[in-house]
């Protein structure tokens, strides 16, 4: 069988291996416009920031991996055109211009996602730089050795890391946002205020309830950002709002969904039966609304890398669906959140309610000890889990990754709050921290 798969970061890495390594007869020839393959950008602000020293060891696979799995690895070639009814490829060479075409048996659609880059004045101007790549991760690293002034636009998570970053070098750092406050669509105001304090405490000027209006060429060479309430002028400005699905190859051709992303079923086979998606270019299945969503994350592009490399071969394995767990480190605050806030949870039209607890995260006796704040978000109607969040100066990482089981699993808030969980005075109370929001959620909704 002939497999071609169209794009290789994480979703078409995990695909060509999965292949390979259980049918190494199959011919696989991945096509990539990239030089490269595997990019770990949910680590850019870490070698930003200085945490990560070499930026190439953030590639988890090389060409020469896969190669010698036996694909046929094509770099620096974009795929024009797709024939799906005679199972085509016009292809490009982007060095020598050479178009060729190709032909496939089954095809795997990984062509990931790329920034939103909205059409203002003076959008292009040099010193508006994007995020996203290994490209990218190497220009922004250069530009920013002999740049004072750097405004971000945008306070997801990308856009909170590159601030931090930044800011820890010293910088004057403006972070822009057209919401009322930060990360708002993963944690509740509660949490975002923390950051908010820690971010001024650092010297960053934060921008909110500002919709930016265009960029002009600055005085010194660098770039003014114009917003509907100021400007703000700096050596860089960098476009962190959020991404597209890579999917116009695909128009009229394969069922999309309204945010152009790819329909896929719970085998990751499209409406065409002979073509499969993964990663940033499909929706997933998300779990606490039981309803289709746009999530890219590297989390759900390996996972879905795996099913549709398994199920080219005959539809054997579901995909799961994804409860959007995620977390990220500022400052001295580790933060983790699954599932839904409250705000979400009712926009999404659930009897939501959620209950917020505090306390330390093993017993007052140790000799150090960290609080730890916490919320669980529950359908009142069944007491079901649809979302938490967390927040302390203890790494409470794995606290989200066992909830997100629990959403997974449709467990209630009454499981969450008696569920079997060890207990050694090193690592927690005789109740789990997550126990015990359990405990404050089922008095809540007991009353």
């Amino acid at each position: 069988m002939k497999i071609a798969i169209i794009g290789c970061t994480h979703a078409g890495t995990i695909t060509a291996n999965q292949v390979l390594t259980n049918h190494p007869d199959t011919e696989v020839t991945i096509y990539d416009k990239n030089n490269n393959i595997s990019f770990l950008s949910c680590g850019i602000a870490t070698y930003l920031g200085g945490v990560t020293k070499n930026i190439d060891d953030m590639f988890y696979s090389s060409p020469e991996t896969l190669s010698k799995l036996g694909a046929s690895i094509k770099l620096e070639h974009e795929v024009t055109s797709v024939d799906l009814k005679n199972k085509s490829l016009t292809v490009k060479d982007l060095n020598s211009g050479d178009v060729t075409e190709d032909h496939y048996d089954k095809l795997v659609v990984t062509t990931g996602s790329w920034p939103i880059i909205p059409d203002l004045p003076g959008i292009h101007n040099p010193n508006v730089y994007l995020c996203k790549n290994y490209n990218h991760a190497k220009k922004l690293f250069e530009v920013a050795k002999d740049a004072k002034n750097v405004v971000v636009i945008g306070g997801g998570y990308i856009g909170v890391e590159l601030v931090e970053a930044y800011s820890k070098q010293n910088k004057n750092v403006t972070l822009i946002d057209g919401t009322d406050r930060l990360l708002s669509k993963y944690y509740d105001q509660k949490y975002t205020d923390i950051v908010t304090k820690d971010f001024e405490k650092h010297n960053v000027k934060l921008a909110f309830d500002e919709l930016v209006a265009g960029f002009e060429e600055g005085a010194d060479g660098g770039v003014v950002v114009k917003t509907n309430r100021g400007s703000y002028s700096a050596d860089m400005a960098i476009l962190c709002i959020g991404f597209r699905p890579n999917t116009s190859l695909f128009k009229g051709q394969l069922e999309f969904n309204a945010d152009g992303s790819i329909k896929t079923n719970a085998y990751m086979q499209t409406s065409n039966p002979d073509v499969y998606g993964a990663g940033d270019a499909v929706a997933v299945h998300y779990n606490p609304t039981n309803k289709e969503a746009y999530v890219p994350l590297a989390t759900n592009a390996v996972r879905q890398g795996v099913i549709a490399g398994t199920n080219l071969f005959g539809n054997t394995m579901t995909y799961m669906g994804t409860q959007s767990t995620s977390g990220l480190q500022l400052y001295d605050y580790a933060m983790s959140s699954t599932g839904m806030t409250l705000e979400s949870a009712k926009a999404a039209g659930f009897d939501a309610d959620a209950v917020t607890f505090e306390d330390n995260y093993r017993p007052e006796f140790m000799p150090t000890n960290a609080k730890v704040i916490g919320t669980v978000v529950w359908d009142r109607s069944n007491n079901q889990i649809l979302g938490a969040q967390f927040m302390s100066t203890y790494d409470i990482s794995m606290y989200a990754n066992a909830v997100s089981v629990m959403i997974q699993n449709r467990n209630t808030i009454n499981f969450m709050a008696m569920v079997d969980m060890l207990f050694q005075p090193n690592f927690d109370r005789p109740f789990n921290f997550i126990n015990l929001l359990g405990q404050q959620a089922v008095a809540k909704a007991t009353k």
